[in-house]
Protein backbone atom coordinates (compact mmCIF):
# COMPACT_ATOMS: atom_id res chain seq x y z
CA UNK A 1 0.00 0.00 0.00
CA UNK A 2 1.40 3.39 -0.93
CA UNK A 3 2.48 5.71 1.87
CA UNK A 4 0.18 8.63 2.49
CA UNK A 5 -2.89 6.95 1.00
CA UNK A 6 -5.83 7.80 3.21
CA UNK A 7 -7.36 4.41 3.85
CA UNK A 8 -9.08 3.20 6.98
CA UNK A 9 -6.55 0.39 7.39
CA UNK A 10 -4.08 2.93 8.71
CA UNK A 11 -4.15 3.00 12.48
CA UNK A 12 -3.21 6.09 14.48
CA UNK A 13 -1.43 5.57 17.79
CA UNK A 14 -2.52 8.26 20.26
CA UNK A 15 -0.02 8.58 23.11
CA UNK A 16 -1.57 10.00 26.25
CA UNK A 17 -4.85 8.83 24.76
CA UNK A 18 -6.70 9.23 28.06
CA UNK A 19 -5.29 12.73 28.79
CA UNK A 20 -6.78 16.16 28.12
CA UNK A 21 -5.72 16.42 24.48
CA UNK A 22 -5.22 12.71 23.67
CA UNK A 23 -8.77 11.82 24.70
CA UNK A 24 -10.12 14.50 22.38
CA UNK A 25 -7.89 13.38 19.49
CA UNK A 26 -9.08 9.79 20.01
CA UNK A 27 -12.76 10.84 20.06
CA UNK A 28 -12.39 12.82 16.83
CA UNK A 29 -10.62 10.01 14.98
CA UNK A 30 -13.21 7.44 16.11
CA UNK A 31 -16.03 9.80 15.05
CA UNK A 32 -14.55 9.71 11.54
CA UNK A 33 -14.50 5.92 11.59
CA UNK A 34 -10.70 5.78 11.68
CA UNK A 35 -8.89 3.02 13.59
CA UNK A 36 -7.20 4.26 16.77
CA UNK A 37 -4.89 2.66 19.30
CA UNK A 38 -4.84 4.38 22.68
CA UNK A 39 -1.27 4.59 23.96
CA UNK A 40 -1.50 4.50 27.76
CA UNK A 41 -0.49 2.24 30.61
CA UNK A 42 -3.98 0.76 30.57
CA UNK A 43 -4.03 0.44 26.76
CA UNK A 44 -4.01 -2.77 24.70
CA UNK A 45 -1.09 -3.24 24.28
CA UNK A 46 0.05 -0.95 27.10
CA UNK A 47 2.35 2.00 26.42
CA UNK A 48 4.61 3.49 29.07
CA UNK A 49 7.17 6.24 28.38
CA UNK A 50 9.31 4.83 31.19
CA UNK A 51 9.34 1.27 29.80
CA UNK A 52 10.83 1.27 26.32
CA UNK A 53 9.94 -2.39 25.78
CA UNK A 54 6.29 -1.26 25.42
CA UNK A 55 7.01 1.09 22.51
CA UNK A 56 7.45 -1.34 19.60
CA UNK A 57 4.24 -3.36 20.29
CA UNK A 58 2.25 -0.10 20.50
CA UNK A 59 3.69 1.10 17.18
CA UNK A 60 3.06 -2.15 15.31
CA UNK A 61 0.84 -1.48 12.28
CA UNK A 62 0.37 2.21 13.08
CA UNK A 63 0.96 4.59 10.16
CA UNK A 64 0.77 7.75 12.28
CA UNK A 65 1.11 8.79 15.91
CA UNK A 66 0.11 11.66 18.16
CA UNK A 67 3.08 12.15 20.47
CA UNK A 68 2.17 13.60 23.84
CA UNK A 69 4.88 13.16 26.48
CA UNK A 70 3.90 12.52 30.09
CA UNK A 71 4.08 14.46 32.35
CA UNK A 72 5.67 17.30 30.32
CA UNK A 73 8.49 17.85 27.83
CA UNK A 74 10.18 20.05 30.45
CA UNK A 75 11.13 17.10 32.68
CA UNK A 76 14.70 15.75 32.54
CA UNK A 77 15.18 13.08 29.89
CA UNK A 78 12.05 14.01 27.92
CA UNK A 79 13.80 15.23 24.73
CA UNK A 80 15.95 12.08 24.68
CA UNK A 81 12.87 9.86 25.09
CA UNK A 82 11.06 11.64 22.24
CA UNK A 83 14.16 11.30 20.04
CA UNK A 84 14.35 7.56 20.71
CA UNK A 85 10.61 7.13 20.12
CA UNK A 86 10.70 9.05 16.82
CA UNK A 87 13.63 6.94 15.60
CA UNK A 88 11.81 3.72 16.47
CA UNK A 89 8.58 5.00 14.91
CA UNK A 90 10.23 5.80 11.58
CA UNK A 91 12.01 2.43 11.50
CA UNK A 92 8.64 0.76 12.30
CA UNK A 93 7.04 2.56 9.31
CA UNK A 94 5.04 4.93 11.52
CA UNK A 95 5.96 7.89 9.39
CA UNK A 96 3.53 10.67 10.28
CA UNK A 97 4.24 12.09 13.74
CA UNK A 98 2.41 15.01 15.38
CA UNK A 99 4.16 16.28 18.53
CA UNK A 100 2.38 18.20 21.30
CA UNK A 101 5.07 20.64 22.37
CA UNK A 102 5.45 23.47 24.86
CA UNK A 103 5.48 27.16 24.07
CA UNK A 104 8.55 29.02 25.29
CA UNK A 105 10.18 25.88 26.73
CA UNK A 106 13.79 25.21 25.70
CA UNK A 107 13.51 21.50 26.52
CA UNK A 108 10.45 21.22 24.33
CA UNK A 109 12.34 22.78 21.45
CA UNK A 110 15.07 20.15 21.85
CA UNK A 111 12.38 17.47 21.52
CA UNK A 112 11.03 19.24 18.41
CA UNK A 113 14.48 19.22 16.86
CA UNK A 114 14.94 15.50 17.40
CA UNK A 115 11.57 14.87 15.77
CA UNK A 116 12.54 17.03 12.80
CA UNK A 117 15.82 15.12 12.40
CA UNK A 118 14.19 11.67 12.61
CA UNK A 119 13.16 11.43 8.97
CA UNK A 120 9.48 11.45 9.96
CA UNK A 121 6.74 13.40 8.24
CA UNK A 122 6.42 15.69 11.24
CA UNK A 123 4.14 18.43 12.54
CA UNK A 124 4.72 20.34 15.78
CA UNK A 125 1.76 21.67 17.79
CA UNK A 126 2.97 24.15 20.43
CA UNK A 127 0.76 25.25 23.29
CA UNK A 128 1.05 26.52 26.83
CA UNK A 129 -1.71 26.82 29.46
CA UNK A 130 -4.89 24.92 28.59
CA UNK A 131 -8.22 26.55 29.46
CA UNK A 132 -9.26 23.07 30.64
CA UNK A 133 -6.75 23.19 33.51
CA UNK A 134 -9.54 25.00 35.39
CA UNK A 135 -12.11 22.25 34.81
CA UNK A 136 -10.23 18.98 34.25
CA UNK A 137 -6.97 19.39 36.09
CA UNK A 138 -5.05 20.91 38.98
CA UNK A 139 -7.03 24.19 39.19
CA UNK A 140 -10.45 22.49 39.51
CA UNK A 141 -10.28 21.85 43.25
CA UNK A 142 -9.44 25.49 44.14
CA UNK A 143 -12.22 26.73 41.84
CA UNK A 144 -14.70 24.46 43.65
CA UNK A 145 -13.37 25.70 47.01
CA UNK A 146 -14.03 29.28 45.91
CA UNK A 147 -10.44 30.47 46.19
CA UNK A 148 -7.71 30.09 43.57
CA UNK A 149 -4.30 30.94 45.02
CA UNK A 150 -1.48 30.83 42.48
CA UNK A 151 2.02 32.29 42.12
CA UNK A 152 0.95 34.42 39.15
CA UNK A 153 0.44 38.14 39.56
CA UNK A 154 -0.08 40.37 36.55
CA UNK A 155 1.38 38.13 33.83
CA UNK A 156 -1.02 37.55 30.96
CA UNK A 157 -1.42 34.23 29.14
CA UNK A 158 -3.32 33.45 25.90
CA UNK A 159 -5.08 30.37 27.34
CA UNK A 160 -5.67 27.81 24.59
CA UNK A 161 -8.66 25.47 24.37
CA UNK A 162 -7.84 21.74 24.35
CA UNK A 163 -10.54 21.30 21.69
CA UNK A 164 -8.56 23.56 19.35
CA UNK A 165 -5.37 21.58 20.05
CA UNK A 166 -7.19 18.34 19.19
CA UNK A 167 -8.70 19.80 16.01
CA UNK A 168 -5.25 20.89 14.79
CA UNK A 169 -3.66 17.55 15.73
CA UNK A 170 -6.36 15.58 13.90
CA UNK A 171 -5.98 17.78 10.81
CA UNK A 172 -2.23 17.11 10.84
CA UNK A 173 -2.76 13.37 11.36
CA UNK A 174 -5.39 12.91 8.65
CA UNK A 175 -4.89 15.59 5.99
CA UNK A 176 -2.07 16.49 3.65
CA UNK A 177 -0.39 19.89 3.77
CA UNK A 178 0.64 20.00 7.44
CA UNK A 179 3.99 18.19 7.24
CA UNK A 180 7.00 20.29 8.20
CA UNK A 181 4.86 22.92 9.95
CA UNK A 182 5.18 24.33 13.46
CA UNK A 183 1.80 25.57 14.69
CA UNK A 184 1.91 27.84 17.73
CA UNK A 185 -1.54 27.62 19.29
CA UNK A 186 -3.10 30.24 21.56
CA UNK A 187 -6.50 31.62 22.32
CA UNK A 188 -7.53 34.89 20.66
CA UNK A 189 -6.64 37.18 23.60
CA UNK A 190 -4.42 37.56 26.63
CA UNK A 191 -5.86 37.09 30.12
CA UNK A 192 -4.25 37.41 33.53
CA UNK A 193 -5.04 34.53 35.90
CA UNK A 194 -7.28 36.78 38.01
CA UNK A 195 -9.21 37.74 34.86
CA UNK A 196 -9.58 34.08 33.85
CA UNK A 197 -10.92 33.22 37.31
CA UNK A 198 -13.30 36.19 37.03
CA UNK A 199 -14.68 34.84 33.75
CA UNK A 200 -15.18 31.42 35.37
CA UNK A 201 -16.98 33.00 38.34
CA UNK A 202 -19.34 34.87 35.99
CA UNK A 203 -20.04 31.79 33.89
CA UNK A 204 -20.58 29.59 36.94
CA UNK A 205 -22.63 32.22 38.81
CA UNK A 206 -20.41 31.85 41.88
CA UNK A 207 -18.03 33.93 43.95
CA UNK A 208 -14.45 32.78 43.37
CA UNK A 209 -11.55 34.76 44.78
CA UNK A 210 -8.16 34.95 43.12
CA UNK A 211 -5.19 35.32 45.48
CA UNK A 212 -1.63 35.81 44.20
CA UNK A 213 0.87 34.05 46.50
CA UNK A 214 4.68 33.84 46.57
CA UNK A 215 6.03 30.78 44.77
CA UNK A 216 7.81 29.50 47.91
CA UNK A 217 4.58 29.54 49.94
CA UNK A 218 2.67 27.85 47.14
CA UNK A 219 5.17 25.01 46.63
CA UNK A 220 5.39 24.45 50.41
CA UNK A 221 1.60 24.07 50.56
CA UNK A 222 1.66 21.61 47.65
CA UNK A 223 4.31 19.53 49.42
CA UNK A 224 2.28 19.56 52.65
CA UNK A 225 -0.75 18.38 50.68
CA UNK A 226 1.25 15.34 49.55
CA UNK A 227 1.78 16.37 45.91
CA UNK A 228 4.72 14.31 44.55
CA UNK A 229 8.06 16.17 44.43
CA UNK A 230 8.44 15.80 40.65
CA UNK A 231 5.00 17.34 40.08
CA UNK A 232 5.82 20.24 42.44
CA UNK A 233 9.10 20.81 40.56
CA UNK A 234 7.30 20.81 37.21
CA UNK A 235 4.56 23.24 38.34
CA UNK A 236 7.18 25.48 39.91
CA UNK A 237 9.10 25.52 36.61
CA UNK A 238 5.95 26.37 34.64
CA UNK A 239 5.01 29.23 36.97
CA UNK A 240 8.50 30.76 37.29
CA UNK A 241 10.17 30.10 33.93
CA UNK A 242 7.37 29.73 31.39
CA UNK A 243 5.04 32.27 33.01
CA UNK A 244 7.56 35.13 33.02
CA UNK A 245 5.89 37.04 30.20
CA UNK A 246 7.67 35.20 27.38
CA UNK A 247 4.34 33.83 26.11
CA UNK A 248 2.33 37.02 26.60
CA UNK A 249 1.42 37.33 22.95
CA UNK A 250 -1.15 35.60 20.76
CA UNK A 251 -0.18 33.45 17.78
CA UNK A 252 -2.01 32.44 14.60
CA UNK A 253 -1.50 28.66 14.65
CA UNK A 254 -5.19 27.73 14.88
CA UNK A 255 -6.05 30.07 12.00
CA UNK A 256 -3.16 28.76 9.88
CA UNK A 257 -3.95 25.09 10.50
CA UNK A 258 -7.76 25.19 10.39
CA UNK A 259 -8.73 28.40 8.60
CA UNK A 260 -10.81 29.60 11.56
CA UNK A 261 -10.35 31.65 14.70
CA UNK A 262 -9.46 29.93 18.00
CA UNK A 263 -12.09 29.49 20.71
CA UNK A 264 -12.27 32.29 23.24
CA UNK A 265 -11.86 31.65 26.97
CA UNK A 266 -15.35 33.04 27.63
CA UNK A 267 -16.82 30.41 25.29
CA UNK A 268 -14.88 27.70 27.11
CA UNK A 269 -16.09 29.01 30.49
CA UNK A 270 -19.74 29.04 29.34
CA UNK A 271 -19.53 25.49 27.98
CA UNK A 272 -17.74 24.14 31.06
CA UNK A 273 -20.18 25.86 33.42
CA UNK A 274 -23.09 24.29 31.54
CA UNK A 275 -21.76 20.79 32.43
CA UNK A 276 -22.05 21.58 36.14
CA UNK A 277 -18.36 20.87 36.74
CA UNK A 278 -17.93 24.05 38.83
CA UNK A 279 -20.92 23.60 41.09
CA UNK A 280 -19.89 20.12 42.20
CA UNK A 281 -22.80 18.39 40.47
CA UNK A 282 -21.00 17.09 37.35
Amino acid sequence: MAHGSQTTEHTTLVLGGTGKTGRRVTERLLARGLPVRVGSRSGEPPFDWEDRSTWAPALRGASSAYVSFFPDLAVPGAPEAVAAFAELAVSSDTRRLVLLSGRGEQEAQRAEQSLQESGAEWTVVRSSWFSQNFSESFFLEPVLAGEVALPADGVAEPFVDADDIADVAVAALTEDGHAGRVYELTGPRLLRFDEAVGEIARAAGRRIRYVPVPIEQWTAELEQAGVPADVVALLSYLFTEVLDGRNAHVADGVQRALGRAPRDFAEYARDAAATGVWNGSA
